[in-house]
C-alpha cells in the first residue's frame, strides 16, 4: 500500500498580509486670525472630505491603514507614517510623513509651495509596508483651503466662502456651494465644480483624462478660455461671444516667439477669467 505524502511549503509570497487600523484625530486652531488664514492638507494615499462650518477650530478626523507582510514590518509603518503639523501662525500645515517622503516649502509656482519634493528609492530607504489615510475634516467656512491627494482617494470640498486650491493624481476633484475661487486640477478624474456665488477672482480648473462639470449661479458674468485636445466645450448659456485673440511674445534664440491664442470666450458684460482645460474630455458650463 502506498503512502501518500503532502508536503506544505511556506514560501515568501504566501505569506498571510498584516493589517492594522485606528483612528486619528486633531483639534487646531490659528494662533491669529486674519483673513488669509489657510489650511495647507497634503496626503499622499487616501480621499479627503473638507466640510466648512461656523466654528473657528479645525477638526480633523483620519482613517488610517496600514499593510506589510510581517509583524515586524507592520511596526515599522505604523510608527513611521504619522500625520504632521507644521504652524505658521496664520496657516496651518497638515501632512502625511512616513520614513522616505520628504515635505517642505520649494516650489512656489503653485498655491503656497508646501509639497512632498522627493522618494528616496535607493537602498538608504525603502518603504516596506502599505498605507492610506481617509481624511474627513471640518474648517471655518471663511478661511482658504489648499489640499492635495495622490493615490487611492478623491477629493471633495464643501460651503467654503474662502479660496479653494485642490490637486490630484489618481481620483475625481468634486467642489460644492462655493463661494469664493477655485482652482482644481487631476490627472485622471473628474473636475466637479458648483458655486452657490459666482466667483469674482481668476479661476483655473484642469484634468488630463476626465471631463469638466462647472455649475455657476444665474446671471454669470466672465470671461472663459477653453483647451481641450479631444473634447469639446458646452453650455447653457446663449450670451457668449468670442474675445480677440491674445498674442504671447517671449525672446528666444532665434528672435522673438509668438504665440496666439484664440480660444477666449465672454460670458454677457465678461469679467474674472474662467479657465477650462482638458486633454481627453469635454468641458459642460452651466447656470442654474
Amino acid at each position: 500500500m502506498k503512502k501518500i505524502v503532502t508536503l506544505v511549503l511556506c514560501l515568501p509570497w504566501m505569506v498571510q498580509a498584516q493589517t492594522f487600523t485606528d483612528k486619528i484625530t486633531k483639534e487646531l486652531k490659528f494662533e491669529k486670525a486674519s483673513p488669509s488664514n489657510t489650511l495647507v492638507l497634503a496626503n499622499i494615499n487616501g480621499s479627503i472630505k473638507i466640510l466648512g462650518y461656523d466654528g473657528d477650530k479645525i477638526l480633523i478626523e483620519a482613517e488610517r491603514t496600514i499593510k506589510a507582510k510581517s509583524d515586524a514590518r507592520l511596526e515599522k509603518g505604523k510608527a513611521e507614517a504619522q500625520l504632521k503639523v507644521i504652524d505658521r501662525m496664520d496657516s496651518l500645515i497638515v501632512y502625511v510623513g512616513n520614513g522616505c517622503n520628504k515635505f517642505g516649502n520649494r516650489n512656489k509656482k503653485h498655491g503656497s509651495g508646501w509639497s512632498y519634493y522627493g522618494d528616496c528609492d535607493g537602498d538608504d530607504c525603502k518603504i516596506l509596508y502599505d498605507f492610506t489615510f481617509n481624511f474627513t475634516v471640518k474648517v471655518p467656512s471663511g478661511i482658504n483651503v489648499e489640499v492635495s491627494t495622490i493615490n487611492e482617494g478623491n477629493i471633495s470640498v464643501d460651503h467654503m466662502k474662502g479660496s479653494v486650491k485642490a490637486n490630484n493624481i489618481n481620483g475625481a476633484i468634486k467642489l460644492s456651494a462655493l463661494e469664493g475661487s477655485a482652482d482644481a486640477s487631476t490627472i485622471n478624474g473628474d473636475v466637479d465644480i458648483e458655486y452657490l456665488r459666482n466667483p469674482n477672482k481668476d479661476c483655473k480648473y484642469y484634468t488630463l483624462n476626465g471631463d469638466i462639470n462647472a455649475l455657476f449661479s444665474k446671471g454669470l458674468a466672465a470671461n472663459m478660455s477653453f483647451k481641450s485636445f479631444n473634447g469639446s466645450l458646452y453650455t447653457n448659456v446663449a450670451q457668449l461671444e468670442g474675445l480677440p485673440a491674445m498674442l504671447e511674445k517671449k525672446e528666444s534664440e532665434n528672435g522673438i516667439k509668438l504665440k496666439v491664442a484664440n480660444n477666449r470666450f465672454k460670458i454677457r458684460n465678461g469679467g474674472v477669467m474662467q479657465d477650462f482645460e482638458t486633454f481627453n474630455g469635454d468641458v459642460i458650463v452651466k447656470e442654474k
